[in-house]
């Protein structure tokens, strides 16, 4: 029997680099693999929708899901970061804890992008910043359009400017960018981490919280499920096989460019526990609740699902096995 022929779009990093090299097949379908990076693959399919599955900003799926998208997702979540080191502050402009954020300028790629999402909400939940008090400056435009909440403060950054640029000219106080700014790579003395023991930070607010931020998750073109309901589960035990072989591979302190790489897994594992990517609804139920919140508060969904509504129900699904 011919095999489902479907088209990935994924990134290329260790969790799903065994789909693209086909070490971890998914059961019935043959995947034509496509990598790439993370605003070209989220703009193609939000925009779009180009592939029939995709690694997807969960923020973005959420807002085109809002608005009817012709798309569902499977409980796979192959992306998740920390975002404490990514808030960066403006060093002569009287910021000195989370809270001084208030009443400040504040620079972001777009409202929806993930990385920007969870830290508002982490800091507003964690760190008594009133999001309120804001002004918040877009560089890019949304991927998909929506009306933001009436009491958000959102301006756009001027043709010709960058979020950066004003942060170091003294135009912005501070910034939130999914990668690590220019000023911030190049050692400028203008610019400056807010959370500058980033990694006690995270550690700190992952105990207090039990959340490891989501900022990725796998969806599959609606027409495919209608017509192959059975998809959703093949590709999902995909993913789950090039997690499985990607720790496999990490085992080996041989594989991993680091002078201390087994002493790194060891205090990781300590943190995070064995499995710091867990796939499924359960072991995510509070970090989706979390991502729900936030959007709904920010005007980014008008509704508000439980989180079993935001996935395709047969990936919900636990498989039986004989004993």
């Amino acid at each position: 029997m011919a095999k489902l022929k479907l088209t990935l779009a994924c990134g290329s990093y260790d969790l799903v680099r065994a789909l693209a090299d086909g070490r971890a097949a998914a059961p019935g379908v043959e995947l034509n693999v496509l990598t790439m990076a993370s605003p070209e693959r989220h703009g193609r399919m939000l925009r779009h929708q180009e592939f029939d599955v995709c690694e997807l900003s969960l923020v973005g799926y959420l807002v085109a899901r809002d608005k009817a998208a012709a798309f569902n997702a499977i409980p796979v979540f192959p992306h998740r970061r920390f975002r404490h080191g990514y808030v960066v502050k403006r060093t002569n402009a009287g910021i000195e804890k989370p809270a001084d954020l208030n009443g400040k300028r504040v620079g972001l790629d777009t409202l929806q992008n993930s990385a920007g999402l969870w830290m508002r909400g982490i800091l507003q939940d964690h760190y008594g910043v009133d999001l309120k008090s804001i002004e918040w400056w877009c560089q890019e435009e949304e991927d998909v359009a929506f009306q933001p909440a009436s009491w958000m403060k959102v301006k756009r950054v001027p043709a010709g400017k960058d979020i950066d640029r004003m942060l170091v000219e003294g135009e912005l106080e501070a910034a939130i960018y999914p990668e690590t700014l220019p000023s911030i790579r190049n050692g400028s003395p203008k610019v400056g981490l807010l959370f500058a023991q980033t990694r006690e930070a995270e550690i700190d607010y992952y105990q207090r919280s039990g959340i490891f931020p989501i900022m990725h998750t796998v969806v599959i073109r609606t027409s495919i499920l209608e017509r192959h309901p059975w998809a959703a589960v093949s590709v999902m035990q995909a993913f789950q096989k090039a997690k499985e072989l990607c720790y496999r591979h990490m085992q080996d302190p041989r594989n991993l460019a680091l002078v201390w790489a087994s002493e790194v897994l060891r205090e990781q594992k300590e943190a995070m526990g064995a499995d710091p990517y867990p796939y499924g609804l359960e072991p995510n139920h509070k970090a989706l609740e979390a991502v729900v919140r936030y959007e709904h508060e920010q005007g980014m969904i008008k509704k508000r699902p439980a989180v079993e509504e935001l996935f395709f129900p047969p990936s919900l699904q636990e498989i039986q096995h004989y004993l």
